[in-house]
């Protein structure tokens, strides 16, 4: 399991981009890069260094946090993958790429894809001086359509990217994500209802291509979940004192929500039932509600029987609880 906190050699690097770098710039401008993702819009807005920086300084925590969670649930279901090869596909400032170095120490090769040039400068000079990504590729373009010009990949992640792109695109997408894809894929996006019912939407249509998947979902069978009621999780990460300011904030953490989806050419040894909300840890029992193979299950475990209760007493929104079969 990985950190969700940034590894040292990408936080000593943003540090040395903060030099000299107005904070209050930094705010206005991610707070416009916001507005306009929070509107249905992409990184077109991000046109300086300036603007890149102000982008990775206020998300790139969060984003990381996402990544490395989603990581962490593949790497519990699937412990035999090992990859050498990633493909990052609409990489950005390369935060994808940073957790996997972290998740998978076999990764020997990363190929980072984006369509923009300010982000991917930005990703280059803080991955500059890594002992692990300073040899990473950058091939500019769009995801979508550049990506039969690449080779494939033991893993493909794509983290806040899918959402940039109409119904249609994300379809083409998705099929050109998985033909890359090795042995995996992992699809990250905003814990929100619009993310995922493209987590969703993609998970379905892949399924439909023979994907397995690793995580979070214990089967490939529909969602269990009915509206209002929708698939996410949550990772709090620490906020330094300069993402407090940018991000006007007085609080020393953030909980970053976000949906992801794994998939596998090959199905899991074992599948986990996932903990779907936090649990409610009362006097006389935990009661969790679990995702499950039979679906939706609400689980209570008796103070009485003092090996399950404190073992449940360690489950968390968003964690693999194993099968004993």
């Amino acid at each position: 399991m990985i950190s969700p906190t940034l590894p040292p050699e990408l936080k000593a690097a943003l540090d040395g981009k903060l030099q000299g770098f107005s904070r209050t710039d930094a705010a206005q401008r991610s707070e416009r890069i916001s507005t306009t993702y929070r509107a249905g819009g992409g990184s077109g807005t991000i046109k300086s260094d300036a603007d890149a920086l102000a982008y990775a300084l206020a998300r790139m925590p969060a984003t990381y946090a996402a990544v490395a969670a989603s990581l962490n649930a593949l790497t519990e279901i699937a412990p035999d993958l090992v990859p050498k090869t990633l493909l990052d596909v609409g990489a950005g400032p390369g935060t994808a790429s940073w957790a996997a170095a972290e998740a998978f120490p076999s990764l020997q090769d990363f190929t980072l894809l984006d369509a923009n040039a300010t982000l991917s400068r930005l990703a280059l000079e803080l991955a500059r001086d890594s002992s692990r990504l300073a040899e990473c590729r950058y091939l500019p373009g769009d995801a979508g359509g550049n990506l039969t010009e690449i080779a494939a990949a033991d893993l493909v992640v794509a983290s806040y990217v899918i959402g940039e792109l109409g119904e249609a695109d994300q379809r083409k997408l998705a099929d050109a994500m998985w033909a890359k894809a090795r042995r995996a894929l992992i699809v990250i996006e905003p814990g929100t209802p619009a993310g995922y019912a493209r987590i969703l939407a993609l998970r379905q249509q892949l399924i439909a291509a023979g994907a397995y998947v690793a995580a979070p979902c214990p089967h490939e069978k529909p969602c269990p979940l009915t509206a209002p009621d929708w698939c996410h999780f949550s990772q709090r990460l620490p906020r330094s004192q300069a993402h407090r300011q940018i991000k006007g904030a007085d609080v020393p953490f953030e909980d970053e929500r976000f949906i992801y989806v794994a998939l596998t050419r090959a199905a899991p040894a074992s599948r986990a039932s996932r903990v779907l909300a936090p649990p409610d840890v009362g006097k006389a029992e935990i009661t969790a509600r679990l995702c499950t193979e039979d679906g939706v299950a609400i689980t209570r475990v008796p103070r009485r029987d003092k090996a399950a209760y404190a073992g449940a007493r360690r489950w968390r929104w968003g964690d693999a609880v194993l099968s004993e079969s």
